[in-house]
């Protein structure tokens, strides 16, 4: 499975690894505690199973529109196989834009092949994990992890990458705005 996903700006994703160290130093769940080295804050965008050489230079000329602001507000949380908290990024309509574009080339390419239904146009609630564990919780107030002032965050979406689940690595993709 490849995964398309955005990065943060350097200050926001120091602020966004801030939360995840809080969390790890109260003993919670926390992606601190994923010590892969592709793990990063990241958005992701679209999934597909596969990635050819012209898909990904048609995602490269969608990614082209970066940056891109980037807004965190609250807390959300989502239950299932896995719990997850996460950080919630408000989306304007030039990332609704690019999520909707990245989805549609994805779709294209794999045909027929079944995408994640919670990241299609309409059903997609864009975030930023903080942490995520089977039957993980995490006791409130929520506002306690996020640092003073930080409810919400505005930065950018500098850059995007290719996550590929099956290698575990990344490829960055579009335009190297860092």
């Amino acid at each position: 499975m490849h995964s398309i996903e955005l990065l943060p700006d350097e200050t926001t994703e120091r602020v966004v690894r801030r939360v995840w160290r809080s969390l790890a130093d109260e003993g919670l769940p926390s992606q601190a505690g994923h010590r892969h080295p592709t793990n990063r804050p990241h958005l992701t965008l679209a999934t597909a199973d596969v990635l050819p050489a012209a898909t990904r230079g048609a995602l490269a000329e969608a990614l082209d529109v970066l940056p891109l602001p980037l807004h965190l507000t609250g807390l959300l949380r989502f239950s299932g196989r896995n719990n997850v908290l996460a950080w919630a990024v408000r989306p304007d309509a030039a990332l609704l834009a690019l999520h909707e574009r990245v989805w549609r080339i994805l779709r294209e390419a794999d045909g027929d092949a079944r995408s994640h239904p919670l990241l299609a146009p309409g059903r997609w609630v864009p975030h930023i994990t903080l942490g995520r564990g089977r039957g993980a919780i995490w006791p409130g107030p929520d506002g306690r992890w996020l640092p003073p002032g930080a409810a919400a965050v505005a930065g950018r979406w500098a850059e995007a990458r290719t996550y590929d689940s099956t290698s575990r690595t990344t490829d960055r993709i579009g335009p190297d705005l860092r």
